[in-house]
Parts: C-alpha cells; sequence; structure tokens
C-alpha cells in the first residue's frame, strides 16, 4: 500500500466561515434539520430581511455541511449544487476539500460509519447541553487516502451504487406521484369509471350536496373510521435504545423521513405495533406528514402512529391520500404553539368523503400494483445501500485491492 498515506482531516480540508454579503431578495437559509445524510432538503428562497442572526456562512457547490451537535444524527450534506444566495446556520461546520483530495471522497469519509461513531464519542464526551463536536476535534482524526487517481476508481464504484440507489429513489417517487393522480381523479374530481367505463362527473353523473360540498350521489360524509383503523406507538424509553443492531429496528419522528432506524431495541412492550414496508404512519409532534414507510420491519415507538385500512383489500395509498389533507388542516391550526401536538381528539375530528366500498376496491386493484413496486424497488435500496456500506471500509482502507 505504498500508494497510500496516513493525514489528518484537518490536512484535507479547510473549515469555513465567509460571511454571507450578497443582496438579493430572496434567500435559501440552511439549519441543521435542513440537511440530512448527504441531501440538502431545503431549496425554498425567502425574503432577506430580518434574518436570525444564526444565518451567516455561505459555501459553495463542493462543500459539505456537517452538523456540530449529535454527528450520529447524521445531519450533513454534500452540495452538488450552484449554492449562490444560500446561507448556513452557524451550528453547521462548512468544510472545504483541498488539492490531496476528491471532494466527493473527502464526503464518503466523512459519513462513514467509522468517523460518525468516532466523533459521537467525542461528542458525547464534552459537558454542555447537546452532545457537540468542534472542528479542531475533527481535524484530528486520522484517515488513509491514496492518490487522486485511485480516489476516482473508488468513487466510481460507490457512485455506480448510489446512482441506483438514487435512479430507484426517482422511480418510486414517480410511482407515488401516479397514485396519487388517479386518487384525486377518482376521489377529488369525481371522475371515476361509471358503469359505463366513463367518467363519472364529466359524463352526468349525479351529485349531491354535502357538509363538504357537492359529492357523487351515493356517497356520504363521515369520520375516517368507516374504511380506516388508527394505532399509536408504544412508549420505549431510552434505556431501552442500543445502537448495536440488537432486536428490533426502533422507529421514531426522525426516521421517517430516513426510512433508517438508528436505534434497535430487544424488549417488545405489550400493545407495541410492528411496522412493514408499504404501511401508513404519521409523525404527532411538530410535523404530521403521512408516509409510506420503506424501511424494514421494526417497532413504533411513541409520538407516531399508523392509519391501517379496515379490510385487507383497501390499498394503503388510498389510506395515505385520505387522511394527508387532514392532517395538513391540523397542522395549519397548531402552527402557533412552539411544538405542535397530534392527538387523537383531533383524528377524531376529521371529516372525509366515503365512498362506496366497491369504488374503493377498484382503485386499490390499481394503486397497489404501483405499491407494490414501490416496495420492490424500496427493499432492493436496502440491499444496495448494505452492499455500499460494507464496501466503503473496505475500499478507503485499501483492504480491497483496485
Amino acid at each position: 500500500m505504498t500508494e497510500w498515506k496516513t493525514y489528518k482531516i484537518g490536512d484535507l480540508c479547510d473549515t469555513i466561515s465567509d460571511t454571507y454579503k450578497g443582496c438579493a431578495d430572496e434567500v435559501a437559509l440552511i439549519n441543521t434539520s435542513d440537511v440530512l445524510e448527504g441531501k440538502c432538503l431545503n431549496h425554498t428562497k425567502e425574503p432577506n430581511r430580518n434574518l436570525k442572526g444564526q444565518f451567516k456562512k455561505t459555501f459553495k457547490k463542493y462543500d459539505i455541511l456537517y452538523s456540530e451537535i449529535r454527528p450520529a444524527n447524521k445531519r450533513f450534506a454534500y452540495i452538488d449544487f450552484d449554492a449562490t444566495n444560500y446561507i448556513a446556520s452557524t451550528k453547521l461546520m462548512v468544510l472545504r476539500h483541498n488539492e490531496k483530495i476528491e471532494p466527493l471522497y473527502l464526503y464518503y469519509i466523512l459519513q462513514s460509519q467509522g468517523v460518525i461513531d468516532e466523533l459521537q464519542m467525542l461528542a458525547e464526551s464534552r459537558s454542555g447541553t447537546f452532545p457537540q463536536i468542534t472542528y479542531s476535534e475533527l481535524s484530528r482524526l486520522e484517515v488513509k487516502l491514496p492518490n487522486r487517481v485511485i480516489q476516482k476508481q473508488i468513487l466510481g464504484i460507490l457512485g455506480a451504487i448510489d446512482d441506483k440507489i438514487e435512479n430507484n429513489r426517482r422511480i418510486n417517487a414517480n410511482l407515488e406521484s401516479q397514485a396519487q393522480a388517479l386518487y384525486k381523479q377518482w376521489f377529488v374530481d369525481f371522475e371515476f369509471p361509471n358503469e359505463d367505463g366513463k367518467p363519472y362527473k364529466s359524463s352526468g353523473g349525479k351529485m349531491v350536496d354535502s357538509e363538504l360540498g357537492l359529492i357523487p350521489e351515493g356517497w356520504s360524509v363521515g369520520d375516517i373510521y368507516k374504511y380506516v383503523n388508527v394505532v399509536y406507538g408504544a412508549p420505549y424509553k431510552s434505556v431501552l435504545f442500543n445502537e448495536r443492531k440488537d432486536g428490533n429496528p426502533l422507529i421514531r419522528i426522525r426516521d421517517l423521513k430516513t426510512f433508517s432506524p438508528q436505534y434497535y431495541t430487544q424488549e417488545i412492550l405489550p400493545n407495541t405495533e410492528f411496522i412493514n414496508a408499504g404501511d401508513v404512519v404519521a409523525g404527532m409532534d411538530a410535523e404530521f406528514v403521512p408516509c409510506l414507510w420503506m424501511g424494514e420491519k421494526g417497532v413504533l415507538n411513541q409520538r407516531c402512529c399508523k392509519f391501517v385500512g379496515k379490510q385487507d383489500s383497501i390499498s394503503n395509498y388510498y389510506v395515505m391520500f385520505l387522511v394527508k389533507p387532514e392532517l395538513e388542516f391540523v397542522q395549519s391550526y397548531k402552527t402557533g404553539t412552539t411544538v405542535s401536538h397530534l392527538g387523537k381528539a383531533d383524528i377524531d375530528k376529521f371529516v372525509v368523503v366515503h365512498p362506496p366500498f366497491a369504488v374503493i376496491e377498484k382503485f386499490s386493484k390499481t394503486a397497489d400494483a404501483l405499491l407494490n413496486n414501490k416496495i420492490k424497488l424500496a427493499k432492493e435500496n436496502i440491499t444496495l445501500a448494505t452492499l455500499r456500506d460494507t464496501l466503503l471500509p473496505k475500499l478507503m482502507n485499501g483492504e480491497i485491492k483496485l
């Protein structure tokens, strides 16, 4: 391994603290919550005035944003876009590579589990409100590094896996868009096929008044419980958590965006609800956004809930699109609180349209075909991510010869 050398991370990058001095009318503000597992989640621009004091740092394409707080939460992002008029929080380190290393290779080092574990240990050893790291601590970590030719070869292998994962994600997003468009056509625009196969409303189907406006004749309005049950997570306390992957994945609110639980539990509490790929789950604190769980089977922690069709023939896509606007409505009138909470009393007040069961079943046959494809690709992504994470340390330590 003569072509490999040992460096400190501080030898490979600099921390950048350039203050934003632009005068754009609108800017994108990036906080620690806006970066996750390599992605920048927020690209929304807002007026460039009266900005909160923590938004100061500029960054650019190929930089890495890395949270100083709780490294194990994986709040970091590789910037692969033009970041003009983006401003980062001072709680995010802006790391910029130098001539010794490819920028993406630096990112793979910093997101590797070994580095994350070491940083988390350092963070927890410090006194303070939150487990926190500094650039000084990060810069002292030692890593093995090949020349840039070998770096590019390694990136080619890892990049091919990540490209396949990203392509599967795009396909899955398209599948969900198709299901949502079909739901809107049938249950919002009321253009479901009538007995003649023609769109109900536009072909003259009779509409009647209801408390939610005009609905097809024979349909009704009521709570969600006619077709949907709601089950709630169990109160797993942190003493039952482990990061060794012992037992069952413990699904918390923060895991609903990544489908990658950080904690596991060996104990199964009474009334525990298991979650499988394709189930409809939602957080009950801060953001009540329902999603189809696309991770491995796990147990549902408290402050999460699961929406389940009362019959197996009801597609989870129908369930999700039915409850989503109701959850958004609750969110809209609770935004004034410091941390908004969703409770059973809120769910009990949901008012929805009740189609005939036969219409739901017909929709569900098409929707489930889309859902099954989505689940298949999501499981493939779990396998690919496991392969990448297994190869990554071996490639980056020179254990695998290229």
